[in-house]
């Protein structure tokens, strides 16, 4: 179980919707101190966020970030691309591109920072998934959020005996500049942070947000066609 009170937060992708979310929920729970990164981070009003630069893709720069935010107790992994590559025909280049920040940035925060986290207490780590890390429908994205969903799975195992919390955050369709021109229900990203904070601090391992992540991941026990229904006539 952690707490947010008093804590020192580190959020990725702190410009966008849910990072936004993240720095200004955290510092209303008690946070005392917010690292709000990104490429080119912005100016913050409030004098607890700490504007600090991070391009998860550079290796140099995530470690510079760690050096620079020794004290983050908690490590909000939220960073992301948008990207609908089609696996089977779509071009490889831009595959690479989604993968590279989705899983393999998210990876170099997780593993510069795990040593940061450990020293300092232990701590946390919010994962930031999707609900299409557990179905197929959006080609390339699926795939990098599939990838970074199972590295947290060993993250949690392997960063267990330093007493540090991974939660995964799993998420259907959240209204933030990612999803701009996408017809479908949308969640309202307080809500979804919220329910991140929470389970976080109940201590829990995985927080569905939404009740389309929960009957998504119900539906994996379920023969495929369950998921794809496109499939149940074959």
């Amino acid at each position: 179980m952690t707490t947010l009170e008093g804590a020192t937060v580190l959020v990725t992708g702190a410009n966008g919707g849910l990072g936004i979310e993240f720095v200004n929920q955290a510092l209303a729970r008690g946070a005392a101190k917010v690292y709000a990164t990104a490429r080119t981070p912005k100016e913050w009003a409030d004098p607890r966020v700490v504007p600090l630069a991070l391009d998860v893709t550079d290796e140099a720069s995530v470690a510079a970030a760690a050096a620079a935010a020794s004290d983050t107790t908690i490590v909000i992994n939220n960073a992301g691309v948008a990207g609908t590559a089609p696996i089977a025909t779509g071009e490889i280049g831009e595959i690479r591109r989604i993968m590279e920040t989705n899983f393999f940035g998210a990876l170099n925060v997780a593993r510069a920072f795990a040593p940061v986290v450990g020293a300092n207490g232990g701590g946390a780590y919010v994962d930031v998934h999707s609900v299409l890390s557990w179905i197929g429908l959006s080609g390339a994205y699926s795939a990098s959020k599939a990838a970074f969903w199972s590295a947290t799975n060993s993250l949690r195992i392997e960063l267990a005996p330093q007493g540090t919390q991974v939660v995964g955050l799993h998420l259907g369709y959240t209204e933030t500049p990612m999803t701009v021109g996408i017809e479908a229900p949308m969640n309202d990203p307080a809500d979804v942070v919220a329910a991140a904070y929470d389970g976080l601090e109940a201590g829990e391992l995985e927080v569905l947000a939404d009740q389309l992540s929960a009957d998504v991941k119900q539906g994996l026990a379920a023969p495929i066609e369950a998921l794809y229904p496109q499939f149940a006539a074959a």
